[in-house]
């Protein structure tokens, strides 16, 4: 591969390659390439998809929380090496610990722009069809991410360690 075709795959945002983070640097471009490519979620669910304004911002910010901050920030993993696990543990525990009054309105938000974006990368084939159907599944899984929610919010004593047993942050997904 020549310079000039290796540059502008390092600035594609469609490139699975460019969301590896082993270093800091790694971390700093794999953000900037997420910004741009949830740029693309935005217009695609605006144009493509004809939603509103509104409801589109909000899928590309819950999407946006997601794949910044925990996958990027905190898990410092490509956000294409996804599973229903990484949303199973996101919306059952790191969410709910990370946020100062965490709730179900907000956290279903944030799974909506989850649900929406794998499908957006199934169209780019960026991730395949039965991955995106896992992720939509998790985060279908309102009732349980709700009961966590609220035996987070009645944890007394030494409780946190059976609840954090219950849905652990795993090392990897």
């Amino acid at each position: 591969m020549n310079h000039s075709k290796t540059a502008a795959s390092q600035k594609d945002p469609f490139n699975r390659q460019n969301y590896e983070i082993r270093t800091l640097e790694d971390e700093i471009r794999a953000d900037n390439h997420c910004k741009a490519l949830l740029q693309h979620f935005h217009a695609y669910l605006l144009n493509d998809m004809a939603m509103p304004p509104l409801e589109a911002g909000s899928m590309a910010s819950g999407a946006d929380y997601y794949l910044r901050d925990y996958m990027i920030d905190h898990r410092r993993c490509n956000i294409f090496e996804i599973s229903a696990e990484l949303v199973h543990s996101f919306a059952g525990n790191w969410y709910i610990i990370n946020t100062i009054e965490p709730n179900m309105g907000e956290l279903e938000s944030v799974l909506i722009g989850i649900r929406h974006f794998y499908r957006f990368c199934v169209e780019k084939e960026l991730v395949t069809k039965t991955v995106a159907a896992e992720i939509s599944q998790s985060c279908g899984q309102t009732e349980y991410y709700q009961q966590r929610i609220e035996s987070f919010n009645a944890i007394s004593g030494d409780g946190y360690i059976a609840w954090n047993k219950a849905c652990p942050l795993r090392n990897r997904g």
